[in-house]
Order: C-alpha cells, then structure tokens, then sequence
C-alpha cells in the first residue's frame, strides 16, 4: 500500500552527509586474511593503469601544455545513437562519430563521460576526458585535471561499445578492424575494472572518494552488466567477439549479479531496495555528491529489478530479491502530493488529493520516509527546504518505478 504523504509541518535539519570511503592498502588489510591478496593485486593493478594513462599523455605533451580540449556537452545528446537503419552505421556521419571514439579512448580501454562524439578526433596532447568534479558537488569543464578518465557514469563506455558494435558490423571487411580493435579494448577494460567481489566502481583506474564505490547509480552497473550479456551470448552485434573474451564475459556478467543480490538492504530481515553506492569492500550503503546522502534509492533499485526480472530461468534467491523488491517498491510510494513548478519558487512538493503514485528518488533506510540533500551537505526530511538550486537540479520525485511494477505483473504471468 503506498503512503499518504502528509507535507511536513516542521522538519528542520535532520543530520549530515558523511563522505563515503574509497578503497585504500589500509582498509584492505582489515579484510579477512582470505581477501585481501585479491583486493591488494586489484589495488596495484589500477594504481599501474593510471600511472600508465598518465605517462601516455605526458609524452605526447613532452613537457608542453597540450592541446586544448574538446568542449563537454554537459547537457543534450552524446552523438552516439544505436537505433538508426543499419545502413546508417557505415555512412560518414557514422564514421566521424566511430573515429571520435577510437581516438578518445583511454590507454586503459575507457572512455570519460559528457562530450558530444560527433566532434573531430583527439588531437595528439589533448586531454581524454575534459570533465571534472567541482569540490561543491557539481560538474565543471576542465581541461587540467584527472577526473573520469575512464568511467561508466553518465552512459559512458558503455554508449562507446555499443556504437562501436553497430558501427563493426556494418563494415564486416579490413574497414571495420580498427573499430572492432577498440570495441575489444573496451570490452576488456571493463572485465579489468571489475572489483574481486563482482562490484564496479564509478571511475577506473580508481579515482578515490565516492567514486571508488560500487555504483549503481544512474543505472551505472545495470548497463554493464546488459553489455556483458550481449557480449556473451555472441549475437549481431556482437557476433565478433572472440569465443574466450565472450566466456570472460558471462562469468563477470554472474559475478555482478551476486554482488546485486548481496548488496540488496534487509530491513528487520526482509529485502527492499538498492542505495545508489555500497562501499566496494563491505558493500554498506554509503553516500556520494554532497546532497546525495545515505539513503535507498527506488528509481536505481526498479532499474536493478528490471534487470533480474530479464533473467532467463531465475533461481529462487532471485525471484525473492524481485519479489521482495517491488513489494517495498510499493510501501515507499506516495499519494495525494504533486512535485510542481511553480514560476517563482521552482520546483516544490505540493498537496494535490487523488494524485500519485509517485516516488521519492531516496528513502530514509530506518525510517522508510523520503530524505532530501543539499549542497552544503544538510539531510532533511522536506524537499521544499532545499535551496532552490538543488530543488530544481535534481530528480527528487519521480514516476519511473512505475515501469518496474508493470513489468513485475507480466514476470509473475510467466513464473506461474
């Protein structure tokens, strides 16, 4: 039954966002001694690929500034469509968005995140990903730093692969090797990124902070692990992958999966949702950005429940983390307010009898009550408390998870 959400009288301030802790020698050296070779080898691993990037770009600079870097989109679209006609994949339009991509990707395999990939290839110097986090918690253009150099947020590397794919097999003769040469790089840089547990972090090699967490947000795990069932099963697209990369695939695919179920919140012994981030050693629910604080999340747990409900004979473990899932999906929901623009005050939680269902994007795990964040790091049970800078900047209300409940009545029709 969803909640007949009542607009706070009062909230006030009700605690702080706690940074989340990235993957450190010190902090692996607390595992069980049976852990830790995996996480220290894992460690040492990312540490040489960043070194390596680092030193790749260096020597094209060769003690110069570089070039300048291409603008971010931050905002619009990618350039990357994979819904065209398959003859478009082999025009020039095709071919100019494939060459961006091959020349931007990272000596480690990945891609950064927010640029338009219908812009000119990498100039020899520039930077491979020109988008960095503001210490405020926002997202600035900068040519100078090291953040997203590789990464999976915001549908990178994964929209890059999947281009590269269609792109590959429009041009099944010598014309296409050098995109199906990077497809398979890329391919590859995902099953290194993946964590001993089966997690991934946002950004590797590791980039420290909450970024070192196992991320599902903005659905950044779902659209791996969809891309490692394509490239495993071997099909269309994918058809040119090598049989042992595709074998290495699945077994990472399954790997991520347990770690989906594992990381699944129990509250007094029943399963609900996902948070956006879980610690990659303990998998506790951890917080990100500054306004984003330790909360569940319905819109990436209806994302992660889709995904298990596309699973092919489900096991029971399974079909519980789903059912589980979306019962609470449908406790958190609520009724009788809109989430409303209102031309002075922007964005404002508003009371509207007969409205709904609609979901809040974080629910509180102890209270089951929806929590708010702020820039300056505040947890409030108000959105309307919020600066309207964050009320406007982000999704706090949504009706997404309705999808996930629709999709649950056709999955049980077929369990049956």
């Amino acid at each position: 039954m969803a909640i007949a959400l009542s607009l706070p009288a009062a909230a006030g301030v009700i605690g702080t966002m706690t940074p989340a802790q990235p993957v450190t020698a010190t902090r692996i050296a607390a595992l069980p001694a049976n852990q830790q070779p995996a996480w220290r080898d894992y460690l040492a691993r990312s540490q040489a690929s960043m070194a390596a990037d680092k030193a790749a770009l260096a020597a094209e600079r060769d003690g110069g500034p570089g070039s300048v870097s291409a603008a971010p989109h931050l905002k619009g679209e990618s350039g990357m469509p994979v819904d065209r006609p398959a003859v478009w994949y082999a025009s020039a339009d095709a071919t100019t968005v494939a060459d961006n991509i091959v020349s931007f990707q990272t000596p480690a395999g990945g891609w950064g995140k927010n640029v338009d990939r219908r812009g000119p290839p990498r100039r020899r110097g520039e930077h491979y990903a020109p988008v960095d986090d503001d210490p405020s918690g926002g997202v600035v253009s900068r040519a100078d730093g090291w953040s997203y150099v590789g990464t999976i947020d915001n549908d990178a590397t994964i929209a890059e692969l999947r281009f590269l794919a269609r792109v590959q097999a429009a041009r099944p003769d010598s014309a296409g090797d050098a995109y199906r040469a990077s497809a398979l790089k890329g391919i590859g840089y995902l099953l290194q990124a993946q964590y001993p547990n089966g997690g991934y972090p946002q950004v590797y090699p590791l980039q420290g902070g909450y970024h070192d967490a196992i991320t599902f947000n903005d659905d950044a795990i779902a659209q791996v692990v969809g891309l490692l069932g394509n490239v495993a099963a071997r099909q269309g697209d994918y058809a040119f992958v090598p049989a042992d990369l595709a074998a290495r695939a699945a077994t990472a695919q399954a790997r991520a999966i347990e770690v989906i179920l594992a990381s699944q919140v129990r509250a007094g012994g029943v399963r609900t949702g996902w948070c956006q981030q879980h610690d990659a050693l303990t998998l506790a629910p951890v917080g990100a950005r500054n306004f984003e604080p330790v909360a569940l999340s319905t819109a990436e747990s209806a994302r992660l429940l889709m995904l298990l409900m596309a699973l092919p004979q489900p096991r029971p473990e399974i079909v519980a983390a789903v059912e589980e899932g979306v019962a609470w999906l449908q406790r958190v929901a609520v009724q009788d307010v809109e989430w409303h623009r209102d031309g002075e005050r922007g964005r404002v939680l508003v009371s509207r009898p007969g409205a709904g269902p609609l979901w809040p994007r974080l629910v509180g795990p102890v209270t089951m009550r929806p929590v708010f964040g702020d820039r300056d790091r505040t947890i409030h049970t108000d959105v309307n408390e919020l600066s309207r800078e964050r009320r406007d900047g982000y999704a706090w209300y949504g009706t997404g998870p309705a999808t996930a409940l629709a999709a649950y009545r056709r999955w049980t029709a077929r369990q049956r």
